[in-house]
């Protein structure tokens, strides 16, 4: 159940208990006061805004008059029209009705202290009603801002990804973009410079989060044939904890697969006492001793921020690798306003509920009581825990022996507490308990059947009451922590995406940008024209980076298959690899982004992990394959290229083959259909909110 709804429900049952009350004092009054339950609804019940006018104030008025004067029902019912008044903004007749609350009080009673008493009762009414109907407001209004507050928080890091990718890596690309021949060795060193600011950058990007380390071992035990076996408890993002922690496990990990006796590997998260534990596990035969040695670099930067870095073997003889590192909490929100409205309500309701109490008590009772009241007030308003409990219900309880039926509503008190402070499965029963004890203890007094009955549902609606007042103040705070928590996970999930498009898309284009520099140089003396080409080709390539980056940092990139496959094609052949491109029907155009970023990949993959002489590319209308020869007899574990894709086509229902088909490796990217249905954006969208294999 939602937070509106929760605090919604509450609402209602705390001001169907105090309905109840008068229906309790007059059950032939329902008439009237029924419809006027059902009309305070509209307060809290959003289909029912529309009766928020002023005929239907008019109408609970009516009803509320009449429920008071021909049926008698206490007047303190006026307090429930002065709480729709106040909603309404008619503060001035708010006051009239307070006022017409008391003259007939007073015609009724004639005493002081029952009109004192009256008016106290009308006025609480008022403000638990009127603070329950703007508490719901308020958790409404928190909870439809929860998106928005994910969406902002998402900008703003995409904001100062712009900035700081324009600062270095943008320019970079306009000074290759301006370049002229002349100056291709500027160029060059530029390109080579930026290539390694782009690999730095997404590192630094998703080394905040351990999740791609995570999707990327798994990759890496699969390929070897070692079961992985996973166990997270951490919260993201981790800061640079995370940065510290991915090196540890991919240097955990890599060991594990290096040695190739394991057969299982469990990888395991947790944060305990303010720490980050990871730990490695594998069942591999080996010696302690080499494995710490490849660790000491590690152990130190872990020493250096005051973690600690051991490995070693287990009792049940497995090697372990164990980090701790100091947990970077992210700050929980303060309480909003709603908490210290809440207070102030609170604290209001239990003085006007304890000055009702004196007002039964003799002189001498009420000077021993007050210090007694405060006490019980002070532990409803600051608990410390469930040990609050204790002490308080000693005080609900034991002055009744002195203070009898003028202390019997305090009981009321330790049923809110329970409530708040325990569990429901819990609090439950003991409520219950509790207003099986008031209705003993006042039939024990001598009270007749209507007493004990009235004084079981007053400890339940000062329960109620209590436990309204304070819930949705909680709810209110905790929606603040989860909404601030979703906006932490979309701004991790967006350093992700843009570590993705960083290492897909601009990798790729400096890596290509070198290539056809390289190749521009060895042919300005034996074939300028050629060069020209080349060079002109390193340009273009500039530019259409430019513009990735971009996108990059806004939204998802949007690229055009034919460019693409007329770049790789270029990029190809000026390496020296026949390319031969087949088109077997047309994928749909929501698929340019991933397939895209799909044959970008391979192009680097044939390009630095083959030494191939031949490639052909073939386009189908559900998506695309790769092929060349020249791949190595051991293919490598998959990298964080092939993970991204991964990422991406999960996200658009497809998946990723790859590996050797015969002599040659090949690499399928395979569509659904319906994962592309809908609007355009869909693909590029989900591809920047998955989580992912991120490493190289």
């Amino acid at each position: 159940m939602s937070e509106p709804r929760v605090a919604r429900t509450l609402a209602i049952a705390v001001l169907a208990s105090m309905v109840g009350v008068y229906l309790l004092s007059r059950p032939w009054s329902a008439v009237a006061v029924l419809p006027v339950f059902a009309l305070q609804l509209r307060y809290l019940v959003p289909r029912l805004e529309r009766l928020r006018t002023p005929a239907a104030t008019a109408v609970q008025a009516a009803l509320t008059y009449t429920a008071v004067l021909p049926f008698e029902v206490t007047a303190s019912m006026l307090g429930l029209l002065m709480a729709a008044l106040l909603l309404d903004g008619a503060w001035r007749v708010a006051a009239a009705a307070a006022v017409s609350a008391v003259v007939i009080e007073a015609v009724r009673d004639g005493t002081a202290d029952g009109t004192l008493g009256i008016s106290i009762t009308v006025a609480l009414t008022c403000l638990v009603t009127y603070g329950l109907a703007g508490f719901v407001g308020r958790i409404e209004e928190v909870h439809a801002a929860r998106l928005a507050l994910a969406v902002s928080a998402v900008e703003e890091e995409r904001l100062a990804m712009a900035a700081t990718l324009d600062d270095g890596i943008g320019r970079a690309l306009d000074r290759i973009a301006r370049a002229r021949p002349g100056g291709l060795g500027e160029v060059l060193a530029t390109a080579r410079e930026s290539l390694g600011a782009v690999r730095s950058a997404a590192a630094d990007l998703r080394g905040l989060s351990l999740a791609p380390e995570i999707a990327a071992a798994r990759g890496l035990l699969a390929s070897a044939g070692i079961e992985a076996a996973v166990r997270t408890g951490h919260n993201e993002p981790l800061g640079q904890a995370g940065t510290l922690l991915a090196a540890v496990l991919r240097e955990a990990v890599t060991d594990v697969v290096r040695q190739g006796t394991a057969r299982r590997c469990e990888i395991e998260t947790a944060e305990r006492g303010g720490m980050l534990v990871l730990r490695v596990a594998g069942d591999g035969e080996r010696t302690a001793e080499r494995a710490a040695a490849a660790l000491d670099d590690l152990a130190a930067r872990v020493a250096e921020v005051g973690g600690r870095l051991t490995a070693g073997l287990e009792p049940d003889g497995r090697f372990a690798v164990t980090a701790q590192v100091t947990a970077t909490e992210p700050p929980c929100p303060a309480g909003g306003r709603e908490h210290r409205l809440s207070l102030a309500l609170l604290a209001t309701v239990l003085t006007g509920l304890s000055v009702k109490g004196l007002l039964l008590m003799s002189a001498a009772q009420a000077l021993a009581a007050v210090p007694l009241l405060a006490a019980c007030c002070a532990l409803i308003l600051w608990p410390r825990g469930r040990w609050t409990l204790l002490p308080l219900a000693l005080l609900c309880y034991l002055p009744l022996i002195w203070f009898k039926e003028a202390w019997g509503g305090t009981p009321g008190y330790l049923a809110g507490a329970l409530l708040v402070l325990l569990p429901a499965a819990a609090a439950w029963p003991l409520v219950g308990a509790v207003l099986v004890s008031m209705g003993v203890i006042a039939w024990a007094a001598g009270a007749g059947a209507p007493l004990v009955a009235n004084s079981v549902i007053s400890a339940l609606v000062t329960g109620l009451v209590v436990y309204g007042l304070v819930r949705p103040a909680q709810l209110a705070d905790e929606l603040r922590a989860a909404s601030a928590g979703l906006a932490r996970a979309a701004v991790v999930q967006e350093r992700l995406r843009a570590a993705r498009d960083l290492h897909d898309l601009l990798g790729h284009t400096f890596a290509a940008v070198l290539l056809k520099g390289e190749l521009a140089r060895r042919l300005e003396r034996s074939d300028p024209a050629r060069a020209a080409r080349e060079f002109a080709d390193m340009v273009a390539m500039a530019v259409r980076a430019r513009a990735d980056m971009d996108a990059l940092t806004c939204t998802a990139p949007r690229l055009d298959l034919d460019a693409e496959l007329a770049s790789a094609r270029s990029v190809l052949e000026a390496a020296g690899i026949e390319v031969r491109v087949a088109r077997d029907g047309d994928p749909p155009a929501a698929a340019a982004t991933v397939l895209g970023a799909v044959l970008r990949e391979a192009v680097t993959n044939v390009l630095r992990h083959s030494a191939a002489r031949h490639c052909e590319i073939t386009v189908r209308a559900d998506g695309l394959s790769v092929a060349n020869d020249g791949a190595p007899a051991r293919v490598a574990p998959p990298g964080s290229g092939i993970g991204n894709l991964r990422t991406r086509l999960a996200a658009a229902g497809g998946r990723l083959e790859a590996g050797r088909d015969g002599d040659r490796f090949r690499l399928t990217a395979r569509l659904d259909p319906a994962g592309l249905a809908g609007d355009a954006d869909g693909v590029g969208a989900a591809a920047g909110v998955q989580l992912g294999d991120d490493r190289r």
